[in-house]
């Protein structure tokens, strides 16, 4: 029987964007191999999915911060959602 050796395609690109993924709640961030493109896509209640993505983690990681600033302008106060402030 032949030893057969796994291939781990982009390892570090899928590390960084592992390591993105758990220090950032509420996103999934993943890499494409066949984009060779870094993916965010957001896990909260959005009116329209939210998906990001970048050439490096870095700049990923700013649009993600971005993204997150401007969804928390557009949110309504809390009085128009029926909770106390």
């Amino acid at each position: 029987m032949a030893t057969v050796y796994r291939r781990v395609w982009d390892g570090p690109a899928r590390a960084e964007a592992e390591v993105l993924g758990s220090v950032s709640p509420g996103w999934a961030v993943l890499y494409s191999l066949s984009e060779r493109r870094f993916f965010a896509l957001c896990a909260w209640p959005s009116p329209q999915p939210v998906i990001l993505s970048d050439d490096t983690v870095e700049r990923l990681e700013q649009r993600m911060r971005e993204t997150e600033t401007l969804l928390i302008l557009r949110m309504p106060p809390a009085e128009s959602l029926g909770r106390a402030a």
